[in-house]
């Protein structure tokens, strides 16, 4: 990209204005489920931000296999003890059978327990992953200000947004389970609804980053993304595929949170009607 030209002087001395600049394209509401791996291509090439998801993969890695090691252990012992009584005969096939089903209960017990407690250990370097991300694609940040508090603050807004998400859920959550009850359609409306809300509170998660930055409410956050349809969900739609699979989520979550920053920069920045070097003083 070309610097940005200076305006030059006139005859007599004064600056004469430049063209404004063109206006950005058209957002593609449609381009939402591409993010996820369009994260993949911007990552290879700015391999400097690889640290901010190989740490936290190693991190997890290594606390995982810790605890593996010392569950498979337990549960061989239980094992042995259980099976001490058995026939020679029997013994065998019933050792076999008991350790091989342990060792794929604790392969997918471990994975879901690994996505819960490993999005909580990445987050300080998915957060610095999300704030590199939007500098390279804006060259700047939402300027936030130095208050005192500024610390206390934020963990407070995080403990809101948890919890307001957690009153979502039950919310729509009863209503999803009273409609379950109409005979003939009810399941499909509770399954359909059950899948909604799901996507719902994946967008919120992978694209808070840049939408907090900018500390927006709640009812904002939302208002972001359901402004952003069909995009948004489909958006969701992929990043819940991507975080299904355990062990391998270890790897997808950075990925749709990078997506989730190039997708809010790309596509629905503009749907925020505060510029970037203010925030909005509005409180969860």
């Amino acid at each position: 990209m070309s610097e940005p030209r200076l305006p030059e002087p006139s005859p007599a001395g004064r600056a004469v204005p430049l063209p404004p600049l063109p206006m950005p394209p058209r957002p593609n509401r449609c381009a939402g489920p591409l993010y996820p791996f369009r994260a993949i291509a911007v990552l290879w090439q700015h391999r400097h931000l690889w640290v901010y998801v190989l740490v936290p993969l190693l991190i997890n890695l290594i606390l995982g296999g810790i605890l593996y090691v010392w569950l498979l252990g337990q549960g061989l012992q239980a094992i042995d003890l259980w099976i001490s009584g058995l026939p020679d005969w029997l013994l065998a096939i019933v050792v076999i059978l008991l350790r091989g089903l342990l060792v794929i209960l604790l392969l997918i017990g471990l994975g879901f327990l690994m996505v819960q407690f490993g999005t909580i250990l990445g987050a300080p370097w998915y957060g610095v992953l999300s704030e590199k991300l939007e500098r390279l694609r804006l060259g700047s940040l939402p300027t936030v200000g130095n208050h005192p508090l500024r610390i206390v603050r934020d963990i407070w807004r995080a403990l809101l947004f948890e919890g307001k998400k957690l009153l979502l859920a039950i919310g729509v959550g009863s209503l999803l389970l009273g409609l379950g009850l109409i005979p003939g359609v009810g399941p499909l409306v509770t399954g359909t609804g059950w899948l909604g809300l799901t996507v719902l509170l994946i967008c919120l998660d992978f694209l808070d980053a840049p939408l907090e930055r900018r500390y927006l409410s709640f009812r904002r956050k939302l208002g972001v993304i359901f402004g952003g349809l069909p995009g948004t969900i489909l958006f969701g739609l992929v990043c819940l595929g991507l975080v299904s699979i355990p062990l391998v989520n270890l790897v997808t979550i950075p990925l749709c949170v990078a997506g989730g920053t190039l997708f809010f920069c790309d596509q629905l920045r503009l749907r925020v009607d505060v510029p970037d070097n203010q925030v909005d003083s509005r409180q969860g």
